[in-house]
């Protein structure tokens, strides 16, 4: 991926507060990302598979994904996401408030690329948020996802 191509990024979060503030440190970082968001794992797959108001979605070159929401929660949706023959190749990296060994070993269990938990500082938040759009952006090397 070219670091001057904008990152595209899918945001799985129930929490408008949280998406806000993810939203607000992909600025405050000057993260160059085009940032959709989504409330839960349902959601998600309908923007995935371009289904009925996401007709048009892009396709993610990263999945931001918390684990604790409602009807399909971030666990299950990893699940499913990497069990798709068509989608198990997107990267996800897990950002939630669960500093849980037990979440971190599932999510790395289920293929996750990556497990953050959200700091509460903002200052820091959006260092983190920084790292990961270098990290995504100019460091690692994305395919072009066809399907």
């Amino acid at each position: 991926m070219s670091p001057y191509k904008k990152l595209t990024v899918l945001l799985v979060e129930d929490e408008a507060a949280d998406a806000h503030l993810v939203r607000l440190a992909f600025e405050e970082g000057k993260v160059l990302a085009d940032l959709h968001h989504v409330s839960d794992g349902v959601e998600a797959f309908a923007f995935l598979r371009r289904e009925g108001v996401y007709a048009d979605a892009p396709k993610p070159d990263l999945i931001l994904l918390d684990l604790n929401m409602p009807r399909m929660d971030g666990r299950q949706f990893l699940q499913k996401i990497k069990a798709d023959p068509v989608l198990h190749n997107r990267p996800v990296v897990i950002l939630t408030t669960s500093d849980a060994e037990r979440d971190m070993l599932d999510s790395y269990d289920h293929f996750a690329s990556g497990y953050i938990v959200k700091p509460v500082d903002v200052d820091a938040f959006i260092q983190i948020v920084r790292g990961i759009g270098d990290y995504w952006i100019n460091i690692v090397r994305l395919p072009e996802y066809n399907p």
